[in-house]
């Protein structure tokens, strides 16, 4: 028996769905992707719980705004949650949670994922997050390096897994595995990223290790800055050790008759600048 199929419907002519109309919202979708596979629906938001989120730098005032405009026009976008073992865990819209949890909100419609992989749930994230309010560069290679670390996936993978340059990815991750004091400083001093890309290039020695302190310190907050402070060392006494250490064993047609004079009181006085 031959199966009957319905008449094609013309592109222009195809009823669309809006999945909000069920819960009475205007909602608008930032990324269609994160539809795939999930259910919209009211969740209370005493049952969802947040965890460690790509986001770790808040602005009070901001999401005291946010929280406003919630009020007055209700919220745009939903929540993001992984519902498992009959658990709700957050996984994109910390803010909107934060704003809705202030103004005294019970319940919040939420697009519901399960059956998601660790690493599918981490793209999700990323992708969502960055799409918001600035995400600090300090948390986007956090979110990168994390993702690397769960995944073991190659820059290359990691370019095409969340949508980035591989540029980004590789600054992203050298960013991320600098120590804590320093992220931590990029954020309370607003440091420059490249501030940050530039000092993991120096060289281990004292003067990467002055540049540090200065870096944890707020003294240096501009890629400008830093270069004119790694010219400075350019003429110290460890500057010509190291160019001396390099052409040994070289062949060269003069005599190194005169030996490097060390101006121990100069060097002293170009580290205290």
């Amino acid at each position: 028996m031959v199966k009957e199929f319905a008449p094609r419907i013309s592109k222009n002519n195809r009823e669309t769905i809006n999945l909000a109309q069920k819960l009475g919202y205007d909602f608008k979708y930032a990324d269609e992707r994160l539809l795939k596979g999930a259910n919209l629906d009211e969740i209370n938001l005493a049952d969802v719980v947040v965890k460690d989120q790509v986001r770790t730098k808040f602005n009070d005032d901001s999401i005291k705004e946010l929280a406003q405009n919630i009020q007055v026009n209700g919220l745009i976008q939903p929540l993001v949650v992984h519902k498992n073992l009959g658990k709700y865990v957050l996984i994109c819209g910390e803010r909107r949670y934060r704003a809705m949890v202030l103004i005294g909100k019970k319940t919040a419609p939420c697009f519901v994922l399960s059956g998601k992989t660790q690493e599918e749930l981490m793209a999700i994230q990323f992708s969502e997050n960055s799409s918001r309010e600035a995400l600090h560069y300090i948390d986007r290679a956090n979110g990168i390096l994390n993702y690397h670390n769960a995944t073991g996936a190659s820059e290359r993978k990691i370019q095409d897994a969340l949508g980035i340059s591989k540029s980004e990815v590789h600054r992203s991750l050298l960013i991320g595995k600098l120590p804590e004091e320093i992220k931590d400083a990029a954020k309370v001093f607003d440091i420059e990223k490249y501030v940050l890309v530039e000092f993991d290039e120096l060289k281990e020695n004292h003067i990467k290790e002055e540049i540090k302190a200065r870096i944890i310190s707020g003294n240096i907050t501009k890629r400008l800055h830093l270069s004119k402070i790694v010219k400075s060392f350019e003429g110290s006494f460890a500057f010509k050790k190291e160019s001396i250490k390099a052409s040994l064993g070289k062949p060269s047609s003069k005599k190194m008759d005169n030996k490097p004079k060390i101006q121990g009181q100069n060097c002293q006085n170009e580290l205290s600048l």
